[in-house]
């Protein structure tokens, strides 16, 4: 059966899904997915499918250290998504930005992108995706300060994972509602979290990953139950190679605490030892400064204070040299989201310019063909829409008798006058220079019934307009054709321009300074 293009876009579905929904810790291979997942969909021309997969690589990217650039993918893709109003991709970047204002330290921009990916993500999406979002919730509550909100968020979370029968996020979430108690110094309900862990994994037959068992490690720490601590951990030394080495590093650099405590100090010495070793072969930067703070309490707790000092020493040179390299990346960071916002900003003002009409600032024909549509689409719901074609009568006189500029002064005066009108009768209307001396008026909620008062009112204000210090003593006024989406001939938007210029030509023709609008 020849394979079709619907096939494929179910296939490639599926894989996105997966790969963000992914569990593994191999950024390459991940990475490799993901690049072949963006080409597959540029080959599709599913313009959101290759989105969702450059998400994917630029969030790995991120995981390698490249922060920056993952910043300028996070937030292009952001903006692509509001302009085009694209739901799920925007539940997918709000989770990401939810992650890297977390790595700058923004916990409250965090927790803005946090919920709003939460919100906006589709109750279709995979399960194991909604509890990823639940628990980056959480965290960012927790990091704010509301402890409560981010107990729900788990539980929440937790109960999704029930449901679906996915142990393993809901040993995640218990994991992270763990720890979030101990950091919170609630060590009763950080314990209870902890004994939930311990059923849950026995009921499908597997022991706690080491990234749990360091959290619960850490959680008999805080307690002073020191062996139970080195209990828990006592086989990090012979931790799979499929286990992300930073959870390893972690564990040892637990163990060897807990051992210190103890004062198994040649146990301890070992744990650091192993912790250092890692750290070397995964440059685990951050984790290897505070082996050296460790070292030194441990040279100190064997009474080499000399030794401790030196350490310590040492210690505080790595922590002030990792702090600047991090405040480096921070800052590439922090960069990379202004130049994006900036650019943002340069694009909507560069927008808005092309949809300006120079002279007077009111929108130009191209608003009017990109705006017009949705207006009168808007108006099947009921409310009537009126557009009105204005034209200033004599112009040419104006421009021959005085000049070109003191035309363009009338020009702008006109408009500011349509303007002001448009403000109080329609403050979701618009009024558009078409070109010349012709304007058009798009009042929404105004129907045939008014449509001829408030025009006229419109007329004569202009008529009445103090035009002497501007044109002496030649007069200035308008002629106004005017259609209703009520009328006969509102059978699109080209029919409703037709009718109001044919309209307007006969207000020209019977004499001109006067309103016709049917």
């Amino acid at each position: 059966m020849p394979i079709t293009t619907a096939v494929i876009q179910e296939a490639l579905s599926a894989e996105l899904d997966d790969l963000e929904n992914h569990e593994g810790h191999d950024v390459t291979a991940i990475l490799d997915r993901a690049t072949a997942a963006a080409e597959a969909a540029d080959l599709l021309g599913d313009v959101v499918m290759a989105h969702r997969a450059r998400l994917v690589q630029a969030d790995m990217r991120r995981r390698e250290g490249e922060v920056d650039q993952a910043v300028r993918v996070f937030l292009t893709t952001h903006r692509w998504a509001e302009r085009h109003e694209c739901r799920p991709l925007l539940a997918r970047t709000h989770f990401h930005l939810a992650l890297t204002y977390h790595y700058l330290g923004d916990h409250a921009a965090s927790l803005e992108h946090s919920l709003n990916a939460v919100e906006l993500l589709d109750e279709a999406a995979p399960g194991g995706l909604r509890i990823i979002y639940l628990i980056r919730l959480a965290n960012s509550l927790a990091e704010n300060g509301s402890t409560d909100q981010a107990r729900e968020r788990y539980r929440q979370a937790e109960q999704i994972a029930v449901d679906i029968s996915d142990v393993r996020r809901q040993l995640l979430a218990l994991n992270n509602l763990a720890y979030t108690e101990l950091e919170a110094g609630n060590a009763a309900t950080a314990l209870a979290a902890v004994e939930r862990m311990y059923r849950t994994a026995r009921a499908i037959g597997r022991d706690l990953l080491i990234i749990e068992r360091d959290t619960v490690a850490n959680i008999h720490i805080s307690a002073g139950r020191y062996a139970e601590a080195e209990a828990i951990l006592a086989d990090v030394y012979d931790a799979p190679p499929w286990y992300e080495a930073h959870d390893a590093v972690e564990a040892a650099l637990t163990l060897a605490l807990a051992q210190r405590h103890r004062n198994a100090l040649d146990r301890a010495q070992a744990s650091l030892e192993h912790c250092r070793q890692l750290c070397a072969e995964h440059q685990l930067n951050a984790v290897a400064v505070r082996v050296m703070a460790e070292q030194a309490e441990l040279y100190a707790a064997a009474g080499d204070h000399r030794a401790a000092f030196e350490e310590y020493k040492r210690y505080h040179s790595a922590s002030e040299q990792l702090r600047s390299t991090q405040q480096e990346a921070k800052a590439r960071a922090r960069q990379a989201l202004f130049e994006t916002a900036e650019a943002r900003r340069d694009a909507e003002r560069y927008r808005e310019q092309a949809r300006r009409d120079p002279l007077t600032g009111l929108y130009n024909r191209r608003f009017v063909d990109e705006r017009l549509p949705d207006t009168l689409a808007a108006a099947t719901s009921g409310a009537p829409v009126t557009l009105s074609v204005i034209d200033i009568d004599h112009f040419k006189r104006i421009n021959d008798t005085l000049s070109h500029d003191t035309g363009d002064r009338v020009l702008i005066a006109v408009a500011e006058v349509l303007s002001d009108e448009q403000d109080r009768l329609a403050a979701d209307g618009f009024v558009a220079r078409l070109g010349g001396e012709e304007f058009l008026l798009v009042l929404p909620g105004i129907g045939a019934g008014r449509a001829d008062a408030v025009l006229d009112a419109i007329r004569l204000r202009i008529a009445t307009h103090g035009w002497h210090p501007i044109t002496g003593d030649l007069p200035v006024t308008v002629s106004i054709g005017a259609v209703s989406t009520e009328s006969p001939a509102a059978a699109g938007r080209a029919d409703l321009l037709a009718e109001a210029d044919r309209r307007l030509y006969a207000a020209k023709h019977n004499g001109r300074n006067r309103v016709i609008t049917n």
